[in-house]
């Protein structure tokens, strides 16, 4: 499994890389290995506020459909269209291409309560 080491996980496989106070979300390699061809993606709206551990989408898959859990709070500020139209680019490279929506954080402390790379390596391996 791809596990990058200049982003932050969260227990539920969104990964957050932060840039300048905006965090850009997207599931894990392991996560859309898990759910297998994702055929559908439901992002929260530009403008719409996040709260950290709440679901704000939905992505679905031929065998299953799971909540998006966004990992930060904060206002939405841009999201993913070609994803939305294309869910399948999501297999095909979920750190680039894949990712899902950008939030402005609104609190940078959150990011504390988020796996390192190395944690959330280890947990992987365990399940």
């Amino acid at each position: 499994m791809l596990v990058p080491d200049d982003l932050y996980y969260t227990e539920t496989h969104e990964w957050v890389r932060l840039d300048d106070g905006i965090a850009t979300v997207g599931i894990t390699d392991f996560a859309q290995k898990e759910l297998g061809d994702i055929v559908y993606l439901e992002l929260p709206e530009i403008g719409n506020k996040v709260s950290a551990g709440e679901p704000c989408g939905t992505i679905e898959a031929v065998k299953s459909a799971e909540d998006l859990i966004s990992p930060v709070s904060g206002v939405i500020e841009e999201k993913n269209i070609e994803a939305e139209e294309s869910p399948e680019i999501i297999n095909k490279s979920p750190y680039e291409e894949g990712w899902l929506f950008r939030v402005h954080l609104s609190n940078l402390e959150e990011l504390e309560d988020l796996l390192s790379p190395r944690d959330y390596t280890k947990l992987i391996e365990a399940l």
